[in-house]
């Protein structure tokens, strides 16, 4: 019994102290202190949350590395095939743009039959200029048939071999085709030179202007009438020469062609028995 009035004066004054520390608690007397206390804790708790998720990191790494490698793996071979699919779509395109141009200068020229073929090899030496076609004598391919592309001529069939041709270009040192300037109507000569053409024979009397057409004449046999060449680029004329010269600008880009068209009911006819060669002294 002598022991309840200290006890329950040890409960009075625990009372009191826990009540006066709510009230200082509530009306923010003990903040500062609270942060002395908690600090360290708080500061313990950081770097034990920091060191776990760099621990947590450090385990998942390399899962997530092979994870990553073989993403990047898959999405390069995805690119890498869309690119393939790109550039299949793009010469499909092209060939759709090339396919209908020559369809419409068949279209153009009726008069004609026409046969595709591929160019599939280009003359190396800078002193021929033929290309290779698909096409050969089993295709109904004969020496001399015209060759054009859907912009205009491009030469004749040189050769033949059963399953291929070559195609002389008109660029070529042994070329000549006759032609007819448009609009004077005048004839000329066109002649090959170092995978370029020009324009000889042409009347002094004739006014040759820059951007006039040149086209296919249909004189000594070698090809149809009315193929376009290309225009006049520039003229060269002296009053002590018996004919003027002109520098041509084809119409077909011969470094870029792909398909061509064989004209195959045009036959060549060889004027050279009919040529009269003259003798000397006139005999």
């Amino acid at each position: 019994m002598k022991n309840s009035p200290a006890r329950s004066l040890q409960t009075v004054v625990l009372t009191l102290l826990v009540v006066g520390l709510i009230v200082l608690g509530l009306g923010g007397y003990l903040t500062p202190l609270s942060r002395i206390i908690l600090s360290p804790f708080l500061m313990a708790q950081t770097w034990l949350s920091s060191h776990y998720q760099a621990l947590q990191l450090a385990l998942s790494a390399p899962q997530d590395m092979a994870r990553l490698r073989q993403r990047n793996l898959e999405l390069e071979a995805e690119v890498s095939r869309l690119q393939t699919d790109i550039i299949e779509l793009k010469q499909q395109i092209a060939e759709t743009r090339i396919l209908s141009a020559l369809v419409d200068f068949a279209r153009a020229h009726p008069e004609n039959r026409y046969l595709g073929a591929a160019v599939i090899g280009r003359d190396p030496s800078p002193f021929l200029q033929y290309v290779i076609i698909n096409r050969g004598s089993d295709d109904g391919l004969r020496r001399g048939m015209p060759v054009v592309s859907s912009k205009g001529l491009v030469g004749r069939v040189a050769a033949v071999t059963a399953n291929a041709a070559r195609v002389q270009l008109i660029t070529d040192d042994g070329s000549t085709v006759n032609v007819r300037l448009e609009p004077s109507g005048s004839q000329a000569m066109l002649v090959g030179s170092l995978g370029q053409v020009a324009l000889e024979m042409i009347p002094q009397t004739t006014v040759v202007q820059i951007g006039d057409l040149v086209l296919t004449s249909g004189l000594g046999g070698g090809y149809p009438a009315n193929i376009l060449i290309g225009q006049i680029a520039s003229v060269r004329k002296q009053e002590n020469q018996l004919f003027q010269d002109a520098a041509i600008q084809p119409v077909v880009d011969f470094s870029n062609l792909e398909i061509v068209l064989v004209i195959t009911n045009f036959q060549p006819v060889d004027l050279s028995p009919l040529m009269i060669t003259p003798t000397p002294g006139g005999q």
